[in-house]
This record gives C-alpha cells, structure tokens and sequence, in this order.
C-alpha cells in the first residue's frame, strides 16, 4: 500500500504479521497436547503479540511510544524464531514448515526496522 496510512490495519507489515500469527496456528494445531501448556503456548504467544504491539503502538499517537511498541514487536519476532528453531530440532515442525515461517519473519522484521527508522527524527 502506497497512500496514507489512516489505520493500523492499512499497514504491510501489521498485514504480514497477523498472516504470520495465523499461520502459526495451523501449525501447532496438529502438535501433540502435552505441548499445549508448554512450545505451543510459547509460539502462539510470541506470533500474536507481533502484530497486538504493531497496532497498540500505532494507538498510542505518540512517535516514541509507537517506536517503543515496534521494538516490543521486534523482540516478539525474535522470540518466535526461535521456539520455530526449537520445534524443527525437536522434531515438532519439519524443516519446510519452519523454513516457511521464518523466512515470513525476516521479511517482517525488515519492515519493522524500516518503519522505526522512518519514525526516527532526523
């Protein structure tokens, strides 16, 4: 999207994000249930918060609070990647499900750093 931005929801990186979270679910839905409470409590966890920071920082209309959030984001991210690390060498993802899910996470956390720099005054 190229024109104004006049809601959190008109934003890629929030868009990719929830594509991410989702994606995530459908992925653990088929773990075993004594995971439940534990990896797939974790990722579940860590997928949603990425886009929850992404639109609570937009609500704050404040620029550095709104950085604050997407660094909450991005920390959310890296949290992910790595239970997604942990399932494949746990034998709970494949490497192809993993892989797919992880390369979702660069491309976001790309964009996230794009957009703290932009919100970054000069």
């Amino acid at each position: 999207m190229t024109g104004k931005i006049d809601w959190y929801k008109d934003l890629i990186v929030w868009q990719q994000a929830m594509d991410l979270a989702v994606a995530t679910y459908s992925l653990t839905k088929a773990w075993p249930k004594e995971e439940l409470y534990g990896l797939t409590s974790q990722i579940r966890r860590s997928a949603t918060s990425i886009p929850a920071n992404i639109a609570e920082g937009y609500g704050r209309d404040n620029r550095g609070s709104y950085q604050q959030f997407l660094r909450i984001a991005q920390g959310s991210l890296k949290e992910l990647e790595t239970h997604l690390q942990i399932a494949e060498r746990i034998g709970l993802a494949t490497h192809d499900q993993a892989d797919h899910l992880l390369t979702s996470t660069e491309g976001i956390g790309k964009m996230l750093r794009q957009l703290i720099l932009r919100l970054t005054p000069e």
